[in-house]
């Protein structure tokens, strides 16, 4: 299945609540339940102004539904060619 980066801008966000952030995962789970196993969100990493997320999907338009059901922005999904890491080096 591929693997997706999201890129959601999202002013201010990494100044959010424990709260704040505990909200939006529990929508963001929601949403995921109603699209079902097809989608699967891994990960998101919270910068000052944006939040990148690691979704595997089979396509990006379930991507953007996800979006639109949770009010989330998608600014950009760009799906990952390959993953590098320190043991790239010894390939």
């Amino acid at each position: 299945m591929p693997k997706y980066v999201i890129e959601r801008e999202i002013p201010g966000i990494g100044g959010w609540s424990a709260e704040q952030t505990q909200e939006a995962s529990k929508k963001s789970r929601a949403v995921l339940g109603e699209l079902g196993p097809a989608i699967q969100w891994l990960q998101s990493y919270v910068t000052a102004d944006k939040l990148y997320c690691v979704y595997i999907a089979p396509s990006p338009d379930l991507i953007e539904q996800h979006a639109a059901r949770g009010g989330f922005p998608c600014n950009r999904v760009s799906p990952v060619r390959a993953v590098i890491d320190p043991t790239t080096a010894e390939q």
